[in-house]
């Protein structure tokens, strides 16, 4: 056996396989090839799970190539509360920035999906865990305003764990400025179809996710205000198989369409071309 054994003090040899070329189906936990996942728009080819993808790669796959263009990218959360846990929420706000995630938890993009011009608004769940804070709620808010002047219908695909604790009653009260935007925009007759994805939940299911003309869900996507956890510690009374995903929500009247990843963006112009 010491025939297999390294040396003590030898260096290990550098791997000739690139960082990141392989991926672990969450689903299915097979190795993918990652070139190939990106090919059928993050969704594993073995078992159809979804994988969560960032707010930018999403625009990407809805909008028309070169067509996009990035709005309201200068708005960010401030610290009003001074708030800290294990450490300053400041610090935390300012090591996501230093890593490239910069979008403070939603990205808007104006451009056109399969020719109709709109206004779609990405979530970003890297940036705490997609958490709906004040520059959440402003960029929304100031997203459905660019669609009632310019007469555009509006996307949101959320994708979030509610709304954002280190913002107390300031990330709260987005709940109600974003739901009384889309007032507004349902009166001046433009469409808003909203987009849920895994995970949807908290504040963010609470309000503007569960508003629009058409709610969409992803295959398998967790869709709920409370963890299962939680509401079964609370009825004391054992909750049904698959219970907030979206093909029991969709069956339950939650939701009005489940939609593969692939398929979104033409069910999207479909729908909007009718709305329209």
């Amino acid at each position: 056996m010491v025939w297999f054994r390294r040396p003590e003090g030898a260096e290990r040899p550098a791997s000739r396989v690139p960082e990141g070329l392989w991926v672990k189906c969450d689903g299915c936990r097979e190795t993918l090839y990652r070139k190939e996942l990106e090919r059928g728009l993050f969704v594993c080819p073995r078992c159809g799970h979804h994988h969560r993808v960032s707010s930018r790669t999403r625009l990407a796959q809805l909008f028309d190539d070169g067509s996009c263009k990035e709005v309201f990218g200068n708005i960010h959360s401030a610290d009003p509360l001074e708030f800290t846990d294990t450490k300053p929420y400041a610090q935390r706000v300012k090591e996501l920035r230093e890593k490239g995630v910069r979008c403070d938890a939603l990205l808007v993009g104006v451009g056109r999906l399969a020719g109709i011009r709109a206004v779609i608004a990405a979530m970003e769940y890297s940036f705490m865990g997609g958490s709906m804070g004040s520059a959440v709620g402003e960029k929304l808010t100031r997203a459905i305003e660019r669609c009632l002047k310019n007469r555009l219908p509006l996307v949101v695909v959320a994708c979030s764990g509610g709304a954002r604790m280190q913002e107390g009653i300031l990330s709260l009260m987005q709940m109600a400025k974003i739901s009384a935007a889309l007032a507004r925009l349902h009166a001046a007759r433009l469409p808003y179809i909203s987009v849920l994805t895994d995970p949807t939940t908290g504040g963010v299911t609470a309000s503007f996710a569960m508003l629009g003309d058409l709610n969409i869900g992803e295959p398998g996507a967790l869709i709920g205000f409370a963890g299962p956890r939680v509401i079964e510690q609370t009825i004391r009374q054992k909750l049904p198989e698959g219970f907030q995903r979206a093909e029991f929500l969709v069956e339950h009247g939650m939701l009005d369409l489940v939609v593969p990843r692939q398929e979104l963006k033409e069910t999207l112009a479909r729908c909007l071309a009718h709305l329209l």
